[in-house]
């Protein structure tokens, strides 16, 4: 068994659904199109996307002697929904536990894996931790196509998916990227209700519901009340619109398994969360990076 298939086996034992591997390099496609995004200000207020702008592109600035970029997928669809059809409605991904402890585990388990079986590589890992574009190296490595959306797709598996790497300065055999086959489908961009996907392909992150919600810090602009649909945290429509989502099943990852407490929460629960309460129930949850103040903000701007 080769370097790159014992790497692969072991991920998936860990519980990743989808394993690939890239060569590290300078993501030349990539470049015009992350500056040109930053100078449009698509980021809005998420200054953190102007820093580090050369090894946002260059894995080899992260780690020294970087000769590959190991990009995992790991399922987050829940089997069950908000039972309150009223109840405001927060992003799939935020159901269980805070993906970048549960992913960040199983990545440090990979390469302790790496470094007992094959040798003393040097390496680091990623969850949303650095500036890795995740998505690009992902796509590179053959675990999907990016859509109209800006979302990584598989196409056996759709895009409900949290994605990592492992940069490591171990050479191994390279997928090769695939075809994207969002075809003419314009669902994802019909059904965006701020119009944040302003071109197929280009999200103005903005304009986003996730950002409005999550990254914003301030006064949510009073232009977009009424166009939410009931978002109070993320927002999942450009994916639930998406055709590629009929294969997505359930994930198996317990971590990640809907809280029956909060899946139950009734519209009238939410109104009246106590700072106490949101501690108690949030606390390892992603929901808590909005922070009770950003959600009761949130909570307010969609009811009044």
């Amino acid at each position: 068994m080769t370097h790159t298939e014992l790497i692969k086996q072991e991920a998936k034992r860990l519980g990743f659904d989808h394993c690939g591997t890239s060569k590290a390099e300078f993501l030349e496609e990539e470049a015009p199109r992350l500056e040109k995004w930053l100078q449009e200000n698509r980021h809005g207020q998420m200054t953190y996307m102007e820093n580090h702008f050369d090894k946002r592109l260059n894995p080899c600035l992260l780690v020294e002697g970087a000769k590959s970029v190991i990009s995992l997928l790991l399922n987050y669809y829940p089997s069950e929904s908000q039972t309150d059809p009223e109840a405001p409605k927060i992003s799939k991904y935020a159901y269980g536990k805070d993906y970048h402890t549960v992913i960040k585990e199983k990545l440090k388990q990979l390469y302790q894996f790496i470094k007992t079986n094959i040798g003393e590589v040097n390496g680091r890992v990623f969850v949303d931790s650095a500036p890795v574009m995740d998505k690009a190296w992902a796509k590179r490595s053959g675990l999907g196509w990016i859509g109209k959306n800006s979302n990584l797709i598989n196409k056996k598996s759709g895009s409900f998916f949290f994605i990592a790497e492992l940069i490591t300065d171990l050479e191994l055999e390279y997928d090769g990227a695939i075809k994207d086959y969002c075809g003419n489908c314009t669902r994802c961009i019909d059904a965006c209700p701020t119009d944040a996907i302003v071109d197929p392909y280009l999200v103005d992150g903005s304009k986003c519901i996730s950002y409005f919600t999550i990254e914003l810090k301030e006064k949510i602009p009073s232009e977009y009340k009424g166009h939410f649909n009931n978002w109070a945290f993320g927002c999942d429509i450009c994916q639930d619109v998406c055709p590629w989502n009929r294969f997505s099943k359930p994930t198996s990852e317990s971590m990640f398994f809907p809280s029956a407490e909060v899946l139950d929460m009734k519209k009238k629960d939410w109104m009246e969360l106590t700072e106490d309460v949101f501690d108690k129930m949030f606390k390892d949850s992603a929901l808590k990076r909005a922070k009770f103040s950003g959600l009761q903000r949130n909570l307010h701007f969609l009811t009044s």
